[in-house]
């Protein structure tokens, strides 16, 4: 199973967007299922589900960030690099579904910002492109490892 179809899953399985493309990784991240779910759970709805940047475009930087990110303050020539990584990936995430403002994917289907989430029934999942989001996030992301043109 591709990342992209683990991601895809896992959001129909009930977790957030960010959750869902983070979790798709855990195995090359070292993390267990739980650990990965807690770490992305504050990101999903375009962070808490304020419609801000997607909770996918957040997974794919909490996914690179554990695997190829900076440690050092001082690490300025890696920050550089790292940020232009996080910047490609976002730019290819907007290539594909035009924004990484959540609001702006889901425009016309929500603007609900309240803390409660949406039951996840089969009209939920009908309506929203999340689901695919999560496996294009994952795809741009998996793309990157195979291409091993990063750390």
């Amino acid at each position: 199973m591709t990342h992209a179809e683990k991601a895809k899953k896992l959001f129909e399985e009930g977790y957030n967007c960010a959750q869902a493309v983070t979790l798709a990784f855990a195995e090359e991240m070292g993390m267990e299922k739980e650990e990965a779910a807690r770490i992305s759970s504050s990101f999903g709805g375009g962070l808490g589900r304020l419609r801000e940047v997607c909770g996918c475009v957040s997974g794919m930087a909490l996914v690179a960030g554990k695997l190829w990110g900076y440690e050092s303050p001082a690490a300025n020539e890696e920050k550089a690099a790292h940020y232009k990584l996080i910047q490609e990936l976002a730019g290819a995430f907007q290539e594909e579904n035009g924004s990484i403002i959540c609001r702006e994917l889901l425009a016309g289907i929500t603007d609900d910002t309240k803390p409660v989430p949406e039951a996840r029934t089969a009209e939920y999942y009908k309506k929203r492109p999340c689901a695919e989001l999560a496996a294009c996030a994952a795809g741009i992301l998996e793309e990157r490892l195979n291409r091993k043109t990063i750390k």
